[in-house]
């Protein structure tokens, strides 16, 4: 009984590694560059390459924090951001329900009040 049960912890041991290391530490993140707005009921962002719009989910919890202490006197003020994450399809309930896709940011690159010229227009 007790050769079964180290052979299993082993087994076990060995699928859990195999599966860390599934990835190859490839990130499956992009880079996204827009215009993202913040206010008590919008969280949108617009992709500069394709002018798509998204609704925006701030999982790096940087986000929202920088765009805060870039005191704004009213809420909605653009601004140019530059962060990587994925997009993936909105749910039918909620603030977000509006957008096709929302942008999950796992990671603020750069955040400005400068929005370049040409850019997102």
């Amino acid at each position: 009984m007790r050769a079964c049960f180290t052979f299993f912890f082993i087994f076990l041991i060995g699928i859990v590694l195999v599966s860390c290391q599934g990835n190859s530490g490839k990130s499956s993140f992009v880079v996204y560059k827009g215009v993202y707005s913040f206010g008590p009921e919008q969280k949108s962002f617009k992709d500069c390459d394709n002018g798509g719009e998204f609704w925006v989910t701030d999982s790096s919890k940087q986000l929202e924090l920088q765009y805060s202490q870039l005191k704004f006197e009213k809420p909605y003020e653009p601004v140019y951001v530059e962060v990587e994450g994925i997009k993936m399809r909105s749910g039918k309930e909620g603030l977000g329900a509006e957008y096709d896709s929302t942008l999950v940011v796992h990671k603020l690159i750069k955040i400005t009040k400068e929005i370049p010229d040409g850019m997102c227009n």
